[in-house]
């Protein structure tokens, strides 16, 4: 197994003998050069075979039948299982593989008792093992009756594309150790109501798993839009605006310091954002601040409601008639979400933003806790936090701050100030900027920028 971290002593010699400064300049670049490597490793091939597996299984709606080898959720779901531990097997053991399932019933969509079952596969982390980031894909397909469960669902895009990118993350990632868990996720139930991402939600929050993201992965395969645009250049990241779980009085604190576009899943997706700039040739993130599609929703939903972080990504040209739809032919016009319409190059590029983030959230230190902030009616700008330590922040070089204009969508300004717990910016005056704080690895790895108060925490 190839590793990315090891505890050896050479950064401490080095330290030693030049300084820190130049080591973490060096152990930068190396980083650079493996994440790089990670966005080039997603296989459009393997991609458009498990897209095809999941196709042939007829349909994978939530109440399709369970016993078949060949059709229906169960036998996708089944599937999903043994491909996870095959990838378990090829990494000598280093996955987790689980299903997360409880029985839903008395619901519009789902009005008698079914089973709703996820499949889950835990990538351990070697000094946070408890700390997760994660990636998930809907196993569900659906058509135009959303209780039709026996018709063709082939639900090639939607979302046949994500649960394959997560299966194609899964491979490419488990050759390598990370300090942090990654968590890679087939989701049940999202056409019948998020139900899946409900139920996994609530067993993470039962078990004490401190998951501080979830990228959620639903239709990553479109290039071609119903409104004539064809672009494989772009992709969204959805994310909420403040938190689902804010308190009436954090809401109050919040009117009179900022933190409306600062949320942890508004500060993940510019962490997004960044990593596809510097690492995904051709591509550029359009951060939708919003929490998905108007009016609609995604499996990221139930993370953001349980307190997790979580955003969207997904295509920008979305084709309506080829989502939610009987197959059929109505003046030679097509209607179904079937395989011939997916780019797998284009599904493997966003697959590589999703790899190329778990990697970079994994590889950074433990993110910056307990945020504040203080200058008011005053020259200069106070930020402190709680400094990580023990085993999990091992890898922690020390911490960046970082500060924009008010109307900025990215962070435009930072600056490195080593392993403090608290720095004063001189002569930067908080009335003019937003603040963070990002941790930083001896490798140069980060955390995204924690925004202060209850606003941003992770």
């Amino acid at each position: 197994m190839l590793s990315t971290f090891s505890r050896t002593g050479l950064f401490s010699l080095f330290f030693a003998l030049i300084g820190s400064s130049f080591v973490f300049s060096q152990a930068q670049t190396s980083d650079d050069a493996l994440l790089h490597t990670l966005a080039a490793a997603p296989s459009p091939a393997r991609l458009e075979a498990d897209i095809a597996k999941l196709v042939n299984f007829g349909t994978r709606h939530t109440l399709s039948e369970t016993t078949s080898e060949t059709r229906g959720i169960g036998a996708a779901r089944r599937w999903i299982l043994s491909e996870f531990e095959a990838i378990s097997e090829a990494c000598g053991g280093c996955l987790e593989v689980m299903i997360i399932q409880d029985t839903v019933s008395g619901e519009r969509r789902i009005p008698d008792p079914v089973n709703v079952a996820s499949v889950i596969a835990i990538q351990r982390g070697t000094l946070d093992p408890n700390r997760m980031v994660a990636m998930s894909g809907d196993i569900d397909s659906r058509i135009t009756d959303p209780m039709n469960a026996t018709s063709e669902s082939p639900g090639a895009n939607d979302n046949a594309s994500g649960m394959a990118g997560v299966l194609e993350a899964a491979r490419i990632l488990s050759q390598y150790e990370f300090p942090s868990s990654i968590v890679y996720m087939g989701l049940s139930g999202e056409e019948q109501g998020l139900f899946g991402g409900k139920i996994v939600a609530a067993h993470a929050r039962e078990q004490g798993w401190d998951i501080q993201a979830v990228l959620n992965n639903d239709m990553i395969g479109n290039i071609a839009g119903i409104n004539g645009v064809i672009n494989n250049t772009t992709a969204r990241v959805f994310s909420e605006g403040t938190r689902a779980v804010e308190t009436a009085e954090e809401a109050r604190l919040r009117r009179f310091t900022g933190g409306e576009v600062d949320s942890a899943s508004r500060n993940l997706a510019r962490y997004i954002d960044r990593l596809a700039d510097q690492y995904i040739p051709n591509l550029d993130v359009m951060m939708v601040y919003r929490l998905d599609r108007f009016g609609r929703g995604g499996h990221h939903r139930p993370f953001n409601d349980a307190g997790m972080p979580a955003v969207r990504i997904m295509e920008t040209n979305e084709h309506y008639d080829r989502q939610h739809q009987d197959l059929r032919q109505e003046d030679a016009r097509h209607y179904g979400d079937t395989i011939e319409y997916v780019d797998f190059n284009f599904a493997a590029k966003l697959t590589a933003l999703n790899v190329v983030t778990l990697a970079s959230l994994a590889l950074a230190p433990p993110f910056p806790d307990a945020v504040e902030i203080t200058g008011a009616v005053a020259p200069s700008t106070r930020l402190s936090w709680q400094m990580a330590d023990g085993q999990q922040a091992e890898n922690l070089a020390g911490y960046k701050l970082y500060w924009r204009l008010t109307t900025a969508p990215q962070w435009t300004h930072s600056r490195y100030v080593g392993k403090v717990s608290e720095f004063t910016l001189e002569n930067i005056v908080i009335d003019n900027y937003f603040f963070g704080v990002a941790s930083v690895a001896e490798n140069g790895a980060e955390s995204p920028v924690v925004f202060p108060g209850p606003a941003g925490r992770f």
